[in-house]
């Protein structure tokens, strides 16, 4: 049914569609029954997929990646497609528009999407409020990252102020130190830098009475050399975990032209072209921790095969965003199916 109405779909720009998804999503709630229906269609459940990462319970190791739910207001509705999962965010301290549009594109003959949003989002105050006005049915994480005019000396603050927001209300908080649509960004996954913002959020987690985990999502661009160091910081510090990765700014072996591509221009890539990095970047942080570092898998998952091959790899928990775009609303339970055909 899905690749029979996407051609249509697709025949949009993508922020477009995204725009009317997720106001549709929120009409739904109106309508008796709609959101039941689309549980019964989308939902399932089996023991075999539940897990416990970082010291929270996940009834299927399925997420929803940032960058879909920017605003935290749709993570119980998208939850009903079975998400075991749905991170909401980016957010920042102050609403901020993003970049100029157009701003994202897809890739068809890739499987992929470009964008530069510019991690546009109404701020974590709005986010904070609407969470508290309406209980999560799931378990939701928050991506937080530094306002895109802040410079790198004073990003930690910004980190301090969206944790505070976030801490009570959240499951988990993860740290945005690499999305390459956002100005000088990438220089926070500099040890030196991401250090400070590590060493203050724990700080501030001590006063807390719940433990809430932290974690830190890295780029797929980095050398393996500055990966080293990353990992050692996290595992000296006692952050809870890695996300691997994020969007990428290689264009390496796609199959769209030069030419399309030019007219693009720059943005972080996702979809397809990105699952080997993933994978090579989820086997070796695994291989170094001795698997003692959770991992969530995010980047380039299409199939449910591919979900299994970063499950194997050493990964706790997935995430998906390109592969829901392009498979449609019914591939998070094509892969949970999956896997409990073939967990051993």
């Amino acid at each position: 049914m899905y690749k029979l109405i996407r051609p249509l779909l697709f025949a949009m720009q993508p922020e477009k569609i995204h725009d009317l998804v997720v106001n549709g999503l929120k009409i739904l709630r109106d309508v008796p029954l709609a959101r039941a229906c689309v549980r019964m269609l989308f939902n399932y459940k089996n023991p075999k997929l539940e897990r416990e990462v970082f010291g929270v319970t996940f009834k299927n190791p399925v997420g929803l990646s940032a960058g879909f739910d920017k605003n935290g207001d749709i993570y119980n509705d998208m939850s009903d497609f079975g998400f075991g999962f749905i991170e909401v965010g980016t957010l920042t301290p102050k609403p901020q528009d993003g970049n100029p549009q157009p701003r994202c594109f897809r890739l068809l003959k890739d499987e992929a999407i470009i964008n530069r949003m510019g991690i546009n989002n109404k701020g974590v105050k709005y986010a904070v409020s609407y969470i508290k006005r309406h209980h999560p049915n799931c378990v939701i994480g928050a991506s937080i990252t530094k306002g895109k005019d802040t410079p790198v000396e004073q990003a930690a603050k910004d980190y301090e102020i969206c944790f505070e927001y976030l801490y009570d209300i959240v499951d988990y908080i993860a740290l945005n130190v690499s999305c390459p649509n956002v100005k000088d960004l990438y220089k926070l996954q500099d040890v030196t830098n991401l250090s400070e913002i590590i060493d203050k959020l724990l700080e501030l987690r001590r006063m807390y009475d719940d433990y809430r985990p932290i974690l830190l999502k890295i780029s797929p661009d980095i050398p393996y050399t500055q990966l080293d160091e990353i990992i050692d910081t996290i595992l000296v510090s006692g952050l809870d975990g890695v996300i691997a990765t994020n969007t990428t700014i290689s264009r390496d072996g796609l199959k769209t032209d030069n030419k399309t591509l030019d007219a693009i221009g720059n943005g972080g890539l996702s979809g397809a072209p990105l699952f080997k990095k993933t994978l090579d970047f989820v086997s070796y942080i695994a291989r170094k921790t001795g698997g003692s570092l959770p991992i969530i898998a995010s980047g380039g998952i299409m199939s449910p095969q591919q979900a299994k091959q970063m499950l194997d790899a050493g990964a706790s928990l997935v995430q998906v965003y390109s592969g829901f775009i392009y498979n449609g609303p019914g591939f998070v339970k094509k892969i949970n199916k999956y896997l409990v055909k073939n967990i051993k």
